[in-house]
C-alpha cells in the first residue's frame, strides 16, 4: 500500500506541477481562450499557484519527514481545486470531459486518507535523524 501511494503522489505531484507552471507562464489572453468558462485572469493565476505548491506539498513533507501530515492536507487543498474543475468543465458543457479531474480528485482523496489512516508517515525526530531517513548510508 505504502508503494502504491508514493506511486500516486509522485504521478500527481507532476501533473500539478505541469499543470500549476502552465498557468503560470502561459499569458492570460491565451489561456481565456481555452477555457469553457471564463474565469477572471487573477483567478487563474491564483489557481496555478496553488497546484504549484499543492504538487510540491504532495511529495516533500513526506519525503522529508518534516511535517509529513501537511501531504494530506496538501491533497485535500486539490481536491477542491478538482471539484471546482469538474464543475466548470460541466458548465462549459463537456462533461464526457469531466472524468479527468473527477479520477484526478478521487486519487487526491485516496491519497488524503491513506497518508492519513492508512499508512501515515512518522516524522522524524530531529534535523539530524530527517537527513539520515532521506539518505541512508
Amino acid at each position: 500500500m505504502n508503494k502504491l501511494l508514493w506511486t500516486v503522489q509522485i504521478l500527481l505531484a507532476a501533473l500539478f506541477l505541469f499543470a500549476g507552471g502552465f498557468k503560470l507562464v502561459t499569458p492570460v489572453e491565451e489561456m481565456l481562450k481555452q477555457m469553457p468558462v471564463a474565469l477572471p485572469g487573477w483567478f487563474l493565476q491564483f489557481v496555478g499557484i496553488c497546484e504549484v505548491l499543492g504538487g510540491v506539498g504532495l511529495v516533500l513533507p513526506s519525503a522529508l519527514r518534516i511535517k509529513p501530515g501537511l501531504t494530506p492536507l496538501a491533497a485535500a487543498g486539490l481536491v477542491i481545486i478538482m471539484i471546482g474543475a469538474t464543475v466548470i468543465t460541466i458548465m462549459g458543457g463537456m462533461g464526457a470531459t469531466a472524468v479527468l479531474p473527477l479520477v484526478t480528485g478521487l486519487l487526491l482523496v485516496f491519497i488524503a486518507y491513506g497518508r492519513l489512516r492508512l499508512v501515515p508517515i512518522t516524522p522524524a525526530k530531529t534535523p539530524e535523524r530527517a537527513y539520515k531517513a532521506s539518505f541512508p548510508s
